[in-house]
Order: C-alpha cells, then structure tokens, then sequence
C-alpha cells in the first residue's frame, strides 16, 4: 500500500502530467548536458497546434530551485527574438537546446535550473500549448514511463496497452500492475504488452532499483472501460448540477455524438474508474451519474473526462476554479476561496456544495420603477471602487441615491477569463466571477438597491462565448482552432463582422434552451430586475446584419416571449443600435433598445452646429416614430469617449469665453443635462459622467490598445466645487424628471438643431419651457413660453410674466433655464453658476509653475504663488485616487511657495514609475496637476 501511495503522490503532480509531450535526448538531462527535445503536439493538453503546417515558435524559459518562469528568451509573439523548430514529422517538432546554461543565459553558478518550461505557438500567437515543463535531472537513479505517454489511458475490454518504460543508473528494472509484477530486466529499458480483460482502473508502475536497494518509481493509469450502461435521466433531473439530499447529487451532462464520459473530483480523489463511469440517455445525448456519501455542507471540485480525451468544467456550474486567476483574489473579496486542485488537474474546475447557506432576503415586495420613468446607472465594478467587491459598492448606494438614479446596470459579473476585464468575454454563464465577490455577497448588494427603490439590471452577453467555455471546447476543431462543425451551439465561423469570441448559433434549439435557462436564472436565483442584451444585433445566422433582418428579429421576440411567461415586467434592453425599422418593430413589440446619442451631445457641448451636427432631436422616440418611450438615450457609455475629455481638448472659444477650460466645460455638461434628462423617456448615465469624468476611454496610451485598461477611481472629484455643482445639477434635473408627470408627457416640441436650444413639456399639472445657448456667443431670444402667464424658474425661484408679448432673454454662452407654470422648489444652492467659490479649482490669476509632464528621476520641486495663507500643503495621489503622503509647503516669501520631494526617499514606499495627482491646499481654494516620474 505504501508503494501505491507514492506512485498517486507522483501521478497527480504536474510535471509527470506533461513530461511525455516533450521528450528530450539524453532521456534524462541535467544542466551539464547537450539537450535536444522533440515536441509531439498532439499529446498537448491543448490540442490547438495538431494539424498545424505554418512555422512554430516557443515561448521558454527556465524554473530555479527559488523561482518560477525565469530567464525567458524574447518578449510573447515575437518571431524575431524567440527560438523557432524545425518540423521533423506530422504534428512533431525538434529544438536543440544545447547546453542549458548557455542557451538561457543563465551565468550565475549559485542558480539552479530545475526544470525547462515551454509554451509552443503558431507564428500569429493565436494557437499555443498550455505550460509544459521538462524536469532537469540532478543526475543519478531515475525512470520514465514512455508509453503509454499520457497519464492516463482508456481501452476497451479485448484491447491491448504496449508498455514502455526507460532508467538510468538502475541495476533492475521493474513493471507492475497494482501490486501484481508484470516483468523485470536488467537493463536500462523494459516493456510489456498488457491485455485488457476487464473493467477495471489500475496503476501501471515502472520501478527502477540500484544497487544501494534505492528505488524510484513512475506511474500512469491504465483503465477498462465496458459498454456504456443507457438508463434513462430520472425525473426532475436538469442538465449540470442537481442536488438530491443534503449528502448527494446528481450530475447531468449534454454531450451528443460522445462516446463516454468519466466524472473526477474530490470525490474520488480526481481517479477514474468503474464508479465515475457516465450512465448515457436512450437519445445518446445526456450524460448523467449519481454521487452518494458526500459531506453536507463541504465543497467538491470535479470535472468531466470526455472521450478520454477532454477535462472540461460543468457548463451550468455557479462557481469556477481558475488556475490561472484565482491567486489574485484577496481574501477580503471572496472570503476562504476553495484552492484550486493544483497537481490534480488542469483547466478550470466545477464545483458543488450541498446544503449551502440560503441568502436570506429583506426585499420580497420590490416594486420596479416605470421602465419610461428610468434613470440608469450603468457601473462597472472594477472601475468604481477600488475594492472591485460588492461589499464596498454598497457603501456607495447613498451617493448614488442621493444622484437620483432609480436603477443600476451592471457590466457583466458572471465568469468570465481573467481577472482584469470589462466582462464581455464569457465562459460560464451560470457563475458569479469571483474577482468582486461571492455569489451571497452579490445578492446582499441587489437587496440593498431594492430597499432605497433602485432596481438592478444585468449586462447579459448571450451573442458569444470565450474559449474556456465548457460549450465552446466540447466541440473544437484543432486543425482550424475553432469550434467544429459538430457543436450544437456555436458557429465555426461568425455570422456577423462584429464577432468577438465564439458566435453562438442562434437558431440551434440546444443554443435557445440554454438562453432561456440563463435568463430565467439570474431573474429568478438574484433577484435581477432585468437585461441589457449586448450586441443583440448578432443574433442572427442569415441574412444582414447592418439592414433590416426578419430571422433576427423572430429570434429576439422569441426570447422575450419565454421570459415573459415568468416574469411580465422584467426591463428587456437591446444594444442593437440598428436601422430604425427594425428597431421600430422591436420597441413596439415591448423591447427597450439603447438610443447613443454621444456624437450629437458632444458637439453641442463641444460648441460646434454647423450642419445640424449638434441636433438632439433623436433622443426622442417620437422622432423615430415608435409608439412608446422605450428609447435608453444616453450621452455616454461604456463603449464611447467621455464628453469631458473632448470639451477640454477639443471645445470651441469666443474671446475670454473657452469650453477647454474645466470650469466651462463642467457648466456645457449642466445645460447638456438639462436637454437630456427632460426629454421623454428612460436615460442612462456612464458611471462618474455626473462629475464630469475626464479620462479618455483609451487612457493612459490614447490608442485603441488600452480601451479595457482599468481607469483611475476619482472620487475625489466630490471635493472640487465645480464638479460637486454638476452632480447636484444632475441630482436636481433627474428628480424633477421621477417626481413629476410632466416631464414624462407625451405630448412635447423639441427645438434643438442649432446653438438655441429649446424643449417645450404640455402637460395637464403643469407646462414645461426649456431654453439653452450651446453657442460660444451672447444670444438674445424671446421666451415663447406655450401659454400666457407666469412662469417659474427652477433653478433661481424668480418668476417671469408672459403677456400678449414674449419676454427677451439675453443668454450668455453656456446660459440655460428650466421654466413651469407651477412653482417648485428651488433647489438648494447656486448650482448652475459658473462662478469659482471657495475650495473651487484655484482663478487663473493665480500662477502655478510646473514643466507638465514634469518627468522627474526622482526628485522635483514645485514653485507657486497665491495670496498669504495660514497654511498650505500639498498631497500626493496615485492614479486611483489614493492619497500616498501630505507634505507641508515651505514659504520663500509672502505668497510665493515651493515644495520638493524625492520619490525614493521622502514616501513609506518607494514610488515606481509613472503618472501621479498632486493637489495643493490652502485656506480657501486647492488646485489639483498631475505629473510623471521617470526611474
């Protein structure tokens, strides 16, 4: 028995799991010896690169005894600096090494290589291996099973296995089955050919012995597989993961046209045998075992062994273990994470827990807010708190309550690859990703929305998947690296040009039953008030994608036709920014459809009409000619470039009057608001747009290269005057718009093509008159209000008579007034003024000496000059807002100051390169500049 212990100890590391895709001459190489290694693509876990004819690169380098992956030849893809093989078969490659040392520049005698690490690729990079390691040995008693070359090999009963296994140093070589010797020799090779003759799953054992009596042994898993047992699936049973007691589970698997299926997990120590072995549906279709005995309450991981061949996850797990991202994950985000089965396995794992803690809800009563009434916040988490978890969006809610919004769209939270992402590259649809929470954690935040009456709304990617999707990998074609033709739910091939990822096949059955199920999923488990359908014009497999496409719109309305036979007022949003036909049909069959609107916003707050470029008429779904106001508008979002940053780049000027300067520019984004907000219809908000967010969408580069980099959490923009008064003027607008019938009228004029602007509400509780002057020049106008009169200015009380003629208004650029005929109140403050008060950006006059972007390698020194103050300090920031040190200015002489830091020296940390904040402070104004260290 002890022996059998110490070949699984062996068997389940990683190394003997991918020692045998390379193969190396000397069999067993030490650092001193001259390598030659041959690698044989189609026993890569990864099976991209069998079939593959064009040239083929390697990513290598080298682990020590202290540390993995050093001494990396070249950069990743680079064809001119990493080492390419020579093709010496089908699917078989060569690379001479030589001497380790040399190769791999490693000098220094006290490093010691224990093993070379490889990835293969295509030339494009777009094919590769997993990490695949070669022991270096340290020379002496050792042994290596060649054949079988993997780690496990299934036959049939009256098959045959050809053994083969080599030493070195040995006196006697060994092979054994089980406990039972199969033979012996002498020398320093053995094989043996092994019959199958039964169902079984036994250890094949190779053990060399020298003559100290000192042993090695090497492992692999031979098993015997019978017919597959056809049983049909019990009732109530669903594909994934079901649980029939607090102590069992059953597990169901869709796989058509496969031959067998092996479950392995925690279960049964990830071993396969006769009790792992998949009962198979009449239909060929379903696959499916009952697991008894297990621990209530504890968790498993487990995955499926298909055709022998494929380790996959279960596609309707609700949690995934990452090898590759799961480290990152602190344990203040996800609390005692489950370790992933490292040695055990490869590729994502499944997991299932019986008796799980049920979240207990607060919220069972909640009311949706009127989907035309709805203001949407659209969030994503890894860009909003610095935390990325669910714990600290919480802490949030009283800001954005206190903003007004009724509604938070979250970009998508459910797995998907890596950690760092936007979301839309999915592989398990039924899970939470880990990275910003637990699956309890996600719903506390939702049932706190409910509580302050703000719904939750999902960005649910159903036009694709990412290739560690259990569907996607089910089916794959190698030789083409893609899904094959076979998959019952993807397209080999994109039925559209804007396909990232793997095109779902719409029109499968398989595909419309999955969809169903997911929709019906996290509206039913989470308590989500509804979807944003990203990129819902590719649900299409004929016809165009750009014009109108009967097929696709029958494929959306059958989708909303199943969600509404469980839930009728669930929020069902498209981003399908189409021909306004098709969209036409899909809001009056009751869809919600995104309305973009940036171009038009930002010209208008940018300053520039000419050829009606600025027209903010299609905001407005009677301008369409739909029937209901199931238009989302929005000024921005998470695919578009932030107004701001194109008012302060690109605004137009007129004398003193420059839409480039921030204060100006946050005043353009209130009177935007103003003539976006009153407008009829649900509107959306890009989370911070309320504060005049400022970096570019593709910061910090400013190329297409850095669109899903993380951009710098501002929150200290709260603290600057003229962005809190954008926020309170976004907050005043948006409860005018939820508490008052008339800005959800029906019956509305809109005015807005040229520089005057002007919106005109009817309604029986009150008339509206919106007036504006996006122009850079003084403009006088005649207010022709709808009705005589007197009409109130909402934003200063005053009010105005409108007599037998209209009163003139000179309106300065920039100038705008919301005016009812009935009084409301005014809204706390002189919001709307453009005037610098205290603790606002420091005046002009004031002089700020810096040479931006002040490269300094590591010191600088800051001079600037404002009136005397009682003190004045500097703090520093980092990119995400958060303070790294307060430092205290030093007076030259009344008014003019200067401070001097080192970023190695005077900080708690040494300061790596890059972009960082400094905000001055005085008395009664502060001034924030950014600027970049240089080591």
């Amino acid at each position: 028995m002890k022996l059998r212990l110490n070949v699984l100890l062996l068997l389940i590391t990683l190394t003997s799991i991918t020692a045998q895709v390379v193969s190396s001459d000397p069999p067993f190489p030490t650092e001193d010896d001259f390598i030659t290694i041959t690698f044989d693509a189609t026993q890569a876990t990864n099976k991209s690169l069998v079939g593959y004819t064009g040239d083929l690169y390697v990513h290598t380098g080298v682990n020590t005894a202290t540390q993995n992956w050093q001494y990396v030849i070249g950069t990743w893809g680079n064809n001119t600096t990493q080492p390419k093989l020579t093709r010496i078969g089908t699917d078989l490659y060569e690379l001479v090494i030589g001497y380790p040392r040399e190769f791999y520049n490693v000098t220094s005698s006290s490093v010691k290589i224990t093993s070379l690490n490889f990835v293969f690729r295509s030339a494009n990079a777009s094919q590769q291996t997993e990490d695949i390691f070669l022991p270096i040995s340290e020379g002496g008693l050792e042994v290596t099973i060649l054949q079988p070359s993997s780690p496990f090999t299934i036959k049939q009963v009256g098959d045959e296995l050809n053994i083969t296994a080599i030493s070195s140093s040995a006196d006697s070589l060994y092979l054994f089955l089980n406990d039972e010797q199969l033979t012996q020799t002498d020398k320093d090779t053995i094989t043996y050919t092994l019959s199958a003759t039964e169902e079984m799953s036994k250890y094949i054992i190779a053990k060399a012995v020298d003559s100290q009596s000192n042993s090695v042994s090497d492992s692999a898993i031979f098993i015997v597989r019978g017919e597959v047992q056809e049983a049909e699936l019990p009732d109530g049973i669903m594909h994934g993961i079901n649980y029939t007691s607090e102590t069992s589970v059953t597990l169901a698997l869709l796989a058509p046209m496969k031959e067998f299926v092996y479950v392995t997990g925690d279960f049964n120590d990830w071993l396969f045998g006769p009790d792992s072995y998949m009962k198979r549906t009449p239909n060929d279709s379903t696959y499916w075992i009952e697991i008894t005995g297990l621990t209530s309450g504890e968790e498993y991981a487990f995955q499926y062994l298909v055709d022998g061949e494929l380790l996959i996850a279960d596609p309707y797990t609700d949690k995934v273990l990452d090898p590759w991202n799961d480290s990152y994950i602190t344990d203040d985000v996800y609390p005692n994470l489950k370790p992933y089965p490292f040695g055990k396995t490869t590729e994502p794992v499944s997991v299932f827990q019986t008796a799980q803690e049920e979240y207990e809800w607060q919220v069972t009563d909640f009311q949706r807010p009127p989907q035309d009434n709805l203001i949407i916040y659209e969030l994503l988490i890894r860009d909003f708190v610095t935390s990325h978890s669910y714990e600290t969006i919480i802490d949030t809610l009283d800001y954005l309550e206190r903003l007004g919004v009724n509604a938070i769209e979250l970009m998508p939270i459910y797995e998907f690859e890596g950690n760092i992402s936007w979301g839309y590259n999915p592989s398990f649809m039924f899970a939470v990703d880990k990275y910003y929470g637990t699956k309890n954690a996600l719903k506390k935040f939702i049932d706190e929305c409910h509580a302050r009456g703000i719904a939750v709304i999902l960005d649910m990617v159903l036009n694709h998947q990412f290739g560690q999707s259990p569907l996607v990998r089910l089916y794959w074609d190698n030789a083409l690296n893609r899904p094959s033709f076979e998959n019952p739910w993807f397209n080999p091939i994109a039925r559209h040009p804007f396909n990232v990822g793997y095109d779902m096949n719409h029109e499968s059955k398989l595909t419309q039953e999955f969809v169903d199920r997911v929709n019906k999923y996290w509206l039913e488990e989470f308590k989500f008030d509804g979807y944003r359908f990203d990129l819902s014009k590719g649900f299409m497999q004929t016809g165009s994608f750009y014009d109108y496409n009967a097929s696709r719109i029958a494929l959306l309305k059958r989708m909303y036709d199943v969600v509404r036979t469980y839930d009728e007022d669930a929020y069902m949003i498209l981003e399908h920014l189409g021909q306004n036909n098709e969209e036409t049909e899909l809001a009056n069959y009751g869809f919600m459809l995104w309305g973009k609107m940036t171009d038009q916003y930002n010209e208008a707050t940018m300053g520039y009409h000419d050829n009606n470029k600025s027209d903010l008429s299609w905001i407005s779904y009677q301008t369409r000619g739909w029937n209901d106001p199931h238009l989302v508008g929005y000024m921005e979002s998470h695919d578009e470039e932030r107004l701001m940053y194109k008012n302060l780049l690109y605004g137009n000027s007129n004398g003193s009057y420059n839409i480039q300067e921030l204060v100006t520019a946050l005043q353009r984004m209130k009177m935007a608001a103003a003539f976006f907000f009153t407008i009829p219809g649900p509107k959306m908000i890009w989370q911070f747009g309320e504060l005049g967010y400022d970096y570019s969408i593709n910061y910090p580069s400013g190329t297409d290269s850095d669109r899903l980099t993380p951009k710098p959490i501002r929150w200290d923009y709260q603290n600057i005057l003229a962005r809190e008064k954008l926020y309170k003027t976004f907050s005043a607008i948006i409860n005018l718009k939820k508490n008052y019938e008339a800005f959800n009228t029906d019956d509305f004029q809109l005015s807005v093509s040229g520089s005057i602007k002007k919106i005109k509400l009817y309604h029986e509780s009150m008339n509206v008159y919106i007036i504006g002057n996006f122009g850079v020049t003084s403009n006088g106008q005649p207010l022709d209000f709808q009705s005589t009169g007197t009409w109130y200015n909402f934003f200063t009380g005053d009010s105005v008579e409108y007599t037998s003629s209209a009163p003139f208004q000179n309106l300065l650029p920039g100038d705008f007034h919301i005016f009812t005929t009935e009084k409301l109140p005014t809204p706390e403050g002189d919001i709307i003024s453009n005037v610098i008060q205290e603790h606002d950006e420091i005046p002009v006059n004031y002089s700020l000496s810096q040479n931006y972007p002040n490269p300094f390698n590591p010191s600088t020194t800051i001079h600037f000059s404002i009136p005397s103050q009682s003190f004045v300090n500097i703090s520093i920031y980092n990119v995400l807002g958060e303070k790294i040190k307060t430092l205290l200015a030093e007076e030259m002489q009344p008014g003019s100051f200067q401070i001097s830091w080192n970023g190695t020296n005077d900080f708690n940390q040494n300061l790596s390169s890059g972009v960082y904040i400094y905000r001055i402070d005085a008395d009664n104004f502060f001034q924030s500049r950014k600027m970049i260290l240089l080591k």
